[in-house]
Formats: structure tokens, C-alpha cells, sequence
């Protein structure tokens, strides 16, 4: 990966650590970057799935005075309710059924450097409360300790919602939102962000040459379809397409049937693929029909349909759970 400083002087950088780009969007989030990476302040990163919230985050790390220690990364959304708070604090040994032996969390395996919440909006409210103690006082239990543990760690937290709607719908907290929110940063979605489509598509495909030594190329069809398409995956999606491109191509990398379907393709639904509620529905009704709906446009891609919906793949698991638990109870 480029390095910022191996660019002219004269010239805006490209890179931020793992992070690449020369949209205007970009070099905004590389100044914000290089500003907050040195202190020890509180950091929330906003933007889409696939947008490089996480890469951003390492980013900060990097530049941080806690470089030398761990970077640690958990998804709040993937956790069960009933065992995020052992992921977060560490239990000790016989302190619930199945606990054969002592566990460190994520607290303690960050010390002395960064730990990421992703998907912050998605932990539970209960948990949301224990949370902003411990980053208050700067101290927590493992479950079933008796004993306090420090909590030398710098939090930085990222969601794909907007903070405050999730503060209006319920799903964070206001005062841990402000916590978490000391320095916020939003990373643009690909769409948004010109000809840094060009830039990723190729350093991809030269990482996948070097990898395989080859010297495949893009086709001219394949660069109008990097323009054309609204990239709504962002570089997740980008990048994961190139890489499937690379191994169906002998030589040249051809994209258009890879987006073709919208499974794949994830676009948004156009003015015919509407939805109509009757007014008066039950919210769980309209709820679940709009899941539904979404989940049969985008072909049964759950992943796709999550990132329609702005909710997590776990908690659209969750609610696809919950149905079929209510239907079998019904059939029942």
C-alpha cells in the first residue's frame, strides 16, 4: 500500500495508511485523519457499509501514540444479546454455566491501544448504559470478578446509521452518543466520490497481479461500467467485483455481467418497485412486509437487503428468526 509521503509535496496524497483516494470527499477525511490520530479523544465514524469505516479506524490507530499497541475490531451487531457483555469485559472461570476457564474481553486484549465498536447502534440499550460507565470511569468488571480491571483503551465507534435518528428510534443512547462523538467522521460512499472508482479498480486488480503474477487488465466496456454503476456495496462491493472479474478473465477483466442482476448488482429499487401500506397497519405488519419485499427485490441477498434496509445482517437474521418463530407458533 502507498504511503501519503511517498507522493510530491505538490501533490494532494492518495493514501492514508490502508485508506486510498484523491476525491476532494477523500482528502477531507485524510485531513480529519491526520488531526485527531495523535490525540486521545473519542472518535465516531459514520457512513455507509463498505464505505472503510474499519480502515479508517486503523488509520487513526496508526497515527496515534498507542500505535505500538493492539488494534482491536468487534462487531456489535454479530454478538448475542445474552454474551456481548462477556465479549466486552472478559468473565471469570465458573462464573455462568460453560465457563470451563477465565476470559479476557476485548477491554482487556486493547489495553495500552484501540479498540473499534462497529455497529455501535446495534448493541442493546442495557448494555449501551454499562458501557458509558465504563468509559466515564475508566474502570470494569469481568463477569463474576470482584475485583476492577483499568480500561487503558482509546474507543473509537462506527456505525452505518445516522447517530441521530438512531437517538430518535431508540437504538442509542444520547448521552453515550456524545461520549462516543467527540470527533466525528463521515466517510463519503463510492458514488460520491468521482474518479476514485478508477484509482480503487486498478490498485485491486494490480494487488490480485502481484498475488498471481499475471498481468490482467481492465477492458474499456469494464471502465464505462466503473462509471455507469451507483456502487451501492461502496468499496466492498467494488473490490469484491473486481476479484470475481479477475478469475472469470483470461486476460481481460469484463464487469457488466457481474452487476447485470440485481442479487448481485444491489441497486436501488426504481419508481416501480414500490411497496403501499394500508394506513392503519400494525408497525410490526408494515415492518415485516418491508423486509420481505426487499428481501424477494434483492433475490433472497440477505447482505444486499440489510444494507437497503440500514440495519445489520444480524439484526435482519434476527427479525427473519422472530417471523418464523411467530408462524410456526400460528401453525401451531
Amino acid at each position: 500500500m502507498l504511503a501519503a509521503n511517498e507522493f510530491p509535496a505538490s501533490a494532494p496524497p492518495v493514501a492514508a495508511g490502508p485508506l486510498l483516494g484523491a476525491s476532494e470527499a477523500m482528502q477531507e477525511v485524510f485531513r480529519l485523519i491526520e488531526r485527531v490520530g495523535p490525540t486521545e479523544a473519542s472518535v465516531l465514524l459514520t457512513g455507509e457499509s463498505g464505505s472503510g469505516k474499519e480502515l479508517a479506524a486503523q488509520s487513526i490507530h496508526d497515527r496515534s501514540l498507542r500505535c505500538g499497541g493492539p488494534f482491536v475490531a468487534i462487531n456489535c451487531g454479530a454478538i448475542p444479546a445474552g454474551l456481548i457483555e462477556a465479549e466486552l469485559f472478559g468473565y471469570e472461570k465458573g462464573s455462568f454455566t460453560g465457563a470451563m476457564r477465565a476470559h479476557a474481553g476485548v477491554f482487556e486484549r486493547a489495553h495500552g491501544g484501540t479498540l473499534l465498536l462497529d455497529e455501535v447502534t446495534e448493541m442493546p440499550l442495557d448494555m449501551q448504559t454499562r458501557l458509558l460507565r465504563v468509559l466515564e470511569m475508566r474502570k470494569f468488571y469481568r463477569v463474576g470478578a470482584s475485583m476492577e480491571f483499568a480500561a487503558d483503551v482509546r474507543v473509537i465507534a462506527s456505525t452505518n446509521r445516522c447517530p441521530l435518528q438512531a437517538v430518535q428510534n431508540g437504538a442509542l443512547r444520547e448521552d453515550l452518543l456524545y461520549r462516543l462523538a467527540v470527533f466525528p467522521v463521515d466517510l463519503p460512499p463510492l458514488r460520491n466520490r468521482g474518479d476514485d472508482v478508477d484509482l480503487l479498480a486498478e490498485h485491486f486488480l494490480a494487488e490480485l497481479n502481484a498475488q498471481n503474477r499475471t498481468q490482467k487488465h481492465l477492458s474499456a466496456s469494464a471502465r464505462m461500467v466503473l462509471r455507469q454503476h451507483t456502487w451501492p456495496g461502496n468499496v466492498r462491493e467494488l473490490k469484491n467485483c473486481i476479484e470475481r472479474a479477475f478469475i472469470l478473465a483470461d486476460q481481460t477483466l469484463e464487469l457488466a455481467p457481474l452487476i447485470q442482476n440485481p442479487a448481485v448488482k444491489g441497486g436501488e429499487p426504481g419508481e416501480a418497485e414500490r411497496l403501499e401500506i394500508r394506513v392503519g397497519s400494525r408497525i410490526y405488519d408494515m415492518e415485516r412486509s418491508l423486509i420481505e419485499a426487499t428481501l424477494d427485490y434483492f433475490k433472497g441477498n440477505k447482505r444486499r437487503a440489510a444494507d437497503a434496509l440500514g440495519c445489520s445482517l444480524k439484526t435482519l437474521y434476527n427479525k427473519l428468526n422472530g417471523y418464523s418463530q411467530s408462524q410456526e407458533c400460528a401453525s401451531g
